[in-house]
């Protein structure tokens, strides 16, 4: 085996884990297969004979590339990219398959990656390097141009705003689905006090429609509001929901026919739900792999 083999049977072998880092740096599983795309021909093109640590090297060349994007993004501003929620990954109640559940290792939930959609650029790249995947801050450091102490402040404040906001769902996925299904109940038969009773006083939704079907509120607050809300958008389609795991946890997916409408993922926090992330975008949903079975 030459050393052009080598590397691309060790390529391969990390390609999962790869891909796990850039879907936490983009939110975006199409994104994050492109960057890893782009750092195997960087490093196919490379000289690796001075890397002692393949692994972190790898990593760290996925993570330049996903930086790249990220910084892009930010520049053309086509989107109102603080509105955004990322791509889901959906599977069946089952628990999905090996490349989904290492897509979600760290129980990377919906409601974490809309928080992290809010930060910038290099406050993601330090965030996510260091505190998901341990990337020590002198190596970094150089990838955003700064020192290991200016990386590890881009960290701090990056957790910070990750703490503020309640972006783990309780353990117990049982009690999650029935949080879930009592919201869908509620929201199929129009009862405006059961949709409340398990909503969070302080519940927030987010709802990403994309250019199609950008009429609908963005962000609403608050268990009267979402429950209006719900009542007012979801109305029939309610009745073509169907139970799936979004990112690990209680979730829902509805498709009209064979057109998937939106997947919805909660989260549940003490037995109420506080906060709901709905894609919607035609565009972007026809992009996912949503093949789920009926429980």
């Amino acid at each position: 085996m030459d050393e052009g083999e080598w590397l691309a049977e060790r390529f391969e072998a990390d390609r999962a884990r790869l891909r796990a880092v850039a879907y936490r740096m983009l939110g975006s599983l199409a994104e994050a297969d492109d960057a890893v795309q782009e750092a195997w021909l960087r490093v196919s093109r490379a000289d690796t004979s001075d890397v002692a640590n393949l692994d972190g090297w790898l990593t760290t060349v996925v993570a330049r590339v996903c930086l790249n994007m990220l910084q892009a993004r930010a520049s053309r501003r086509e989107q109102a990219w603080d509105a955004r929620v990322p791509d889901p990954v959906v599977s069946s109640m089952d628990g999905g398959d090996p490349e989904q559940q290492a897509l979600l290792a760290d129980s990377v939930g919906l409601a974490l990656l809309v928080v992290l959609e809010r930060l910038g650029p290099a406050e993601r790249l330090a965030f996510v390097l260091h505190d998901m995947f341990g990337v020590p801050f002198d190596e970094i450091g150089p990838i955003v141009g700064r020192s290991s102490a200016a990386a590890r402040q881009l960290a701090s404040r990056a957790r910070r705003r990750v703490r503020g906001a309640r972006t783990v769902p309780d353990a117990d996925l049982g009690k999650q689905r029935e949080v879930v299904d009592a919201f869908l109940a509620a929201a199929r038969t129009g009862d405006f006090d059961a949709l409340v009773a398990v909503l969070d006083p302080d519940v927030i939704l987010h709802a990403d429609g994309g250019v199609v079907r950008a009429g609908a509120p963005r962000e609403v607050r608050g268990a009267a509001a979402v429950a209006t809300n719900a009542l007012r958008y979801a109305g029939r389609l309610a009745w073509f929901a169907r139970p799936a795991l979004v990112n690990g946890a209680a979730g829902l997916v509805v498709t009209v026919g064979e057109r998937p409408f939106a997947v919805l993922g909660f989260t549940v926090t003490d037995g109420k739900i506080v906060e709901v992330d709905i894609l919607a975008d035609p565009v972007r949903l026809s992009q996912l792999d949503l093949a789920i079975h009926d429980d």
